[in-house]
């Protein structure tokens, strides 16, 4: 399971419309991934949230210790990779992080990617 910045979000954020279902989703998928640019983004959307910088970078510690979750650092073909995607989809709104991880998932054939936002129009978790 590829887990995104708002799904990070959800889990850490009580008050976050999908936390319960983020945590049960989290619990039941021993298989976790992320990249290094979710992260990254993880605590730019915690800062805009409101949320306090040290409650941010600590719950993103957590995340960088975490056994269960494979980080994949984003180097510079995967980063490639992702603009030419952007490039093929001009129709798509989505960012550089998320192509990145739809490469990836690609890459490593994830069916499952989660995106929990409280005001997204991708709300919920879904097949990629």
């Amino acid at each position: 399971m590829l887990i995104d910045t708002s799904g990070f979000f959800a889990l850490y954020s009580e008050e976050d419309e999908g936390h319960l279902r983020a945590n049960e989703t989290y619990r039941n998928n021993p298989r976790r991934i992320t990249t290094s640019y979710i992260l990254a983004e993880y605590v730019a959307l915690g800062l805009v949230r409101g949320l306090p910088r040290g409650e941010v970078l600590a719950f993103s510690e957590e995340i960088l210790e975490d056994a269960s979750v494979e980080i994949v650092w984003v180097n510079e073909e995967l980063h490639r990779r992702g603009v030419e995607l952007l490039r093929h989809r001009p129709d798509k709104t989505y960012s550089l992080c998320d192509a990145v991880s739809f490469v990836l998932m690609r890459e490593r054939s994830e069916t499952e990617h989660s995106q929990l936002t409280g005001t997204s129009s991708r709300k919920g978790w879904f097949a990629c």
